[in-house]
């Protein structure tokens, strides 16, 4: 392996590279922008809002009441409901994005096709128009409801298999025979509106969900927690409101959940409970194989559909990084405080988790954190992740986490960063040598 030093670097190896310009993306550009922490940002579609501009069907609702979800230092209108609509959502992040200035950094329909390491711990980024820039930094916010993920099938299907990023407005569902496989938010959304526009709507779920009604007593069940809940709290106080609103599984013709509650993503969903109980929506088990335009599920029976819809989620994915920075396992990114590596520095990997919601207050709270991390980062020579790894944080098992936890850990963290500063200078004397391994 061959090392070069680069000489005569140019003005961005000063600066940070915000990947992605959706809900996070922008959280934290606003965040290095209060910070005073030069960086430019992209994005490769032609506006911004991530997924909330070019992923989600017109009748989409947020899951997550307007309360917790919006940045904790900018409110939604007042006008808007507890459950905001897509259109409601851009033109939320549009307003943001206008209110802290943050459009100059932005440059739409860029997208990077590679990110590299290179000398002096600096990074090469390459964009599908054949430019290069250096960048002391990348910080990678580019979502996880993107990177489609399709079950395999047994045998061919006469009709239309789509995945439900692909479905926009219930035009697609009018008159049809549709099946819709998973039993997350998008696949029960997308039940119900099959019920109330499609000839006939069938739900195919390999196991049975938890249905959460998304309120309770006129309350988002959501703004029901308080911040010092422990998990085990929310997940009885969540059982008892089930019980109260739908009663047993076996009611609607489902077995029961083989997992706790919170063990998987929540399914927040009232429409689907009522269908069945209207006889618009017929649950079924696991799909066992296609035959032309029939489904045989595994109870053995079938059916006969003319779409498929498969709302069976996305896969972590960063195309643009080369093999040594693929930290994917399965549905987590191996790297310590949720962002940081131990053996590289300069690299970030921001909102691949699934917190239960409150996304903007989650960005609110860990944007400031981030930035005195970063501040602290350009005073030592190794990454954050090895500080983060020596003083015993271990990396994570699962990407699912609770929003109530995560905002206490961060106001611990931000209470002993003193001390952290002090262990980060303390065990970077250790290692005097440290680069970033690269090849030239």
């Amino acid at each position: 392996m061959t090392f070069t030093t680069l000489k005569n670097n140019p003005e961005t190896a000063d600066k940070y590279l915000i990947i992605g310009a959706g809900f996070v993306g922008l959280g934290i550009a606003e965040g290095l922008k209060a910070a005073k922490i030069t960086y430019d940002q992209v994005d490769a579609s032609d506006d911004i809002g991530g997924n909330w501009y070019h992923g989600v069907y017109e009748t989409a609702h947020i899951i997550s009441s307007k309360k917790i979800t919006q940045f904790t230092h900018f409110p939604m209108p007042n006008d808007y409901p507890d459950f905001p609509s897509a259109k409601q959502m851009r033109d939320y992040l549009n307003h943001f994005a206008d209110a802290f200035n943050l459009r100059p950094n932005i440059e739409l329909k860029r997208t990077v096709t590679l990110v590299n390491p290179i000398a002096n711990n600096l990074w090469l980024v390459s964009f599908d128009n054949g430019e290069k820039r250096i960048y002391k930094g990348v910080i990678i916010c580019n979502g996880h409801h993107w990177c489609k993920r399709f079950p395999e099938f047994n045998g061919k299907f006469n009709g239309e298999i789509i995945h439900s990023k692909d479905y926009k407005n219930p035009d697609q569902l009018r008159g049809k025979r549709v099946l819709i496989i998973g039993g997350g938010n998008s696949a029960c959304d997308l039940a119900a509106e099959a019920a109330r526009v499609g000839q006939k709507s069938v739900l195919s779920l390999r196991e049975s969900v938890w249905f959460i009604p998304k309120t309770f007593a006129g309350v988002p069940l959501s703004d029901l927690i308080r911040w010092w809940m422990p998990e085990a709290l929310q997940r009885l106080i969540s059982y008892g409101i089930i019980k109260l609103t739908f009663g047993s599984h076996e009611n609607y013709g489902l077995p029961k959940p083989k997992y706790r509650i919170f063990d998987k993503h929540p399914t927040l969903n009232n429409e689907v409970p009522y269908y069945i109980k209207h006889g618009k929506i017929t649950p079924k088990p696991a799909v066992d194989k296609l035959d032309g335009s029939d489904v045989e599920f595994s109870d053995r029976t079938r059916e006969a559909f003319d779409l498929i819809v498969c709302g069976t989620g996305y896969h972590v994915s960063y195309p643009f990084l080369p093999p040594e920075l693929q930290r994917v396992k399965g549905a987590t990114v191996q790297c310590y405080g949720g962002a940081f590596l131990d053996d590289y520095k300069g690299l970030y990997y921001i909102g691949w988790g699934q917190a239960r919601g409150g996304v903007g207050s989650l960005i609110s709270a860990y944007a400031p954190l981030f930035t005195r991390c970063l501040k602290l980062q350009e005073e030592i020579k190794i990454p954050l992740g090895l500080v983060l790894k020596e003083i015993g944080q271990t990396l994570p098992t699962t990407h699912l986490s609770d929003p109530q936890k995560v905002l206490r850990q961060i106001q611990l963290f931000n209470l002993l960063f003193n001390w952290f500063t002090k262990k980060a200078h303390q065990i970077d004397q250790r290692y005097p040598n440290f680069e970033n391994p690269f090849q030239a």
